[in-house]
């Protein structure tokens, strides 16, 4: 027996709650994890409240992401005692996830832990930290540079935005952070912003074409905010986009995309293929200094998560929250 969240759904609605579950009850898969920590992200938050049906089957254990130690296994690519990490391929929506202290999975879906962090700082990064590092890959392979100018990181204090903050200053970039939370400049700033502005100047409705500023763009709130985005970045820039913080509409035209040569670059984190991985969590280690994790990352117990969850949703946290398993 082991300890996991178990979202339930039946006529009368959803329940969840910390259980006791048989390893038994465990789905198929060649890799077996003896789970040491996992996170709270936005779409565990959606399965939890049940505020969107991002689950596709119930029985449910949530979370996208862990990481642990191997106990079984009968991939090749892995060994009882290997330290792995596991971001999204569906786990926690259609295939038991990792808020739990077991899981069973693809070893396809697995990367080897890089030597460089722990599992708790793994956790630290998540699916939110790993799908910033898609977003700098992407903006840099593209042929954004420094001295091009400003990059702009929306949703800022968010998972993704501070993570793509730290790695792009790492890079060189003059970085603007976009944020609601006037009270968390100071903490911008430390993870390597040079300035913060107000979200409400990109959360309206504006022109078509705004005045040239962003050599590049990350963003995680998707709806008004990427319009305006896009329409504010430079001749031949470059807008990553992953998240929808704010809404999945796009209410824009194709002026900037025509006129200014401005490329809008999808980031998928779920199904991104293993060669992506690697190269993403290749740049985490290389360039994301672990204090950073400290500024960006609070730890919270197994049962705290269902909580939390509610938090999230109301937008009041920020950064990273990693769940201990085992607490």
């Amino acid at each position: 027996m082991f300890s996991g969240i178990l979202i339930n759904k039946d006529d009368n609605g959803q329940t969840v709650a910390v259980a006791q579950i048989d390893e038994a009850q465990l789905p198929e898969g060649n890799v077996t994890i003896d789970v040491e920590y996992s996170t709270m992200n936005f779409k565990d938050g959606l399965a939890i409240t049940g505020s969107s049906p991002v689950v596709r089957k119930f029985p449910m254990v949530p979370g996208i992401d862990l990481a642990g130690v191997v106990t079984e296994s009968s991939h090749t690519d892995y060994k009882v005692g290997d330290k792995v990490v596991l971001n999204g391929w569906g786990v926690g929506e259609g295939h038991w996830g990792g808020l739990a202290q077991k899981a069973r999975l693809n070893g396809d879906w697995l990367v080897a832990l890089p030597a460089a962090f722990t599992t708790r700082q793994a956790m630290a990064i998540g699916t939110a930290g790993y799908t910033a590092s898609l977003c700098v890959e992407a903006l840099i392979k593209h042929g954004v540079k420094p001295e091009q100018g400003e990059v702009l990181v929306t949703a800022a204090t968010g998972g993704v935005g501070s993570v793509a903050i730290a790695l792009l200053a790492k890079a060189g970039f003059n970085v603007v952070a976009a944020t609601g939370k006037a009270s968390e400049t100071e903490y911008l700033k430390q993870l390597g912003a040079t300035s913060v502005i107000d979200r409400a100047e990109l959360g309206e409705r504006g022109k078509p074409l705004q005045k040239e500023r962003w050599a590049g763009v990350v963003d995680a709130a998707g709806s008004q905010t990427l319009v305006n985005a896009c329409a504010q970045t430079r001749y031949g820039g470059a807008v990553a986009a992953c998240g929808l913080a704010q809404g999945f509409d796009l209410p824009g035209t194709v002026m900037p995309f025509i006129l200014r040569g401005v490329s809008l670059l999808g980031i998928d984190s779920v199904m991104a293929p293993k060669a992506s991985r690697l190269v993403a969590w290749e740049r985490l280690a290389r360039d994301l200094d672990v204090k950073v994790l400290e500024l960006i990352a609070k730890d919270i117990s197994l049962s705290e998560a269902v909580g939390v969850a509610t938090q999230m949703m109301e937008g009041t946290l920020r950064g990273r929250v990693v769940v201990d398993v085992n607490k």
